[in-house]
């Protein structure tokens, strides 16, 4: 690539940046570049479908990974468990082997049903909080007649 290309190429590229800032809307225009369509948008029903995906995901997992308590016994301890114990008991290594299995297995089940509670919980906490913010700050921000001003309208402030 010569020099001047390269030059020209940069010069392009700062042309099509834009210094202004933007509230809560994509251009009239289109996106960031004039012309094209934004890339990323998300809804709020977007967001409670996943928040509720992860949420059942995670009841699920509650309810059909647990093979460690599987067929319980009286001393409460599962069949897989139960099987390593066994195992173990007539020296064969396998149990012990087993025994890994089933702690790892537990583990990751563990980390999984975590995630999922953890984006079931905050995507309900961000969906309150971006909603309490809205209403600060259509309380704070009024139009002359005392209504509530409209984020885009606060846009063309920042033109």
């Amino acid at each position: 690539m010569a020099w001047d290309e390269w030059e020209r190429l940069k010069a392009q590229a700062a042309d099509r940046q834009s210094t202004r800032m933007r509230l809560n809307q994509a251009p009239a225009q289109g996106g960031p570049g004039g012309g094209e369509a934004p890339d990323l948008v998300v809804r709020q029903d977007d967001l409670g479908a996943v928040g509720h995906d992860a949420f059942v995901l995670h009841g699920d997992l509650v309810k059909k990974v647990d093979i460690a308590g599987a067929g319980l016994n009286s001393d409460q301890a599962g069949s897989t468990h139960q099987a390593a114990t066994a195992l173990s008991g007539s020296h064969f290594t396998l149990g012990d082997e087993l025994m890994t299995t089933l702690s790892v297995w537990e583990s990751q089940v563990k980390a999984v049903r975590q995630a999922c509670a953890h984006i079931s919980n905050h995507l309900d906490f961000s969906k309150k909080l971006h909603a309490n913010d809205d209403a600060g700050v259509a309380a704070v921000i009024r139009s002359r007649d005392g209504s509530a001003m409209p984020v885009s309208e606060l846009d063309k402030y920042f033109e």
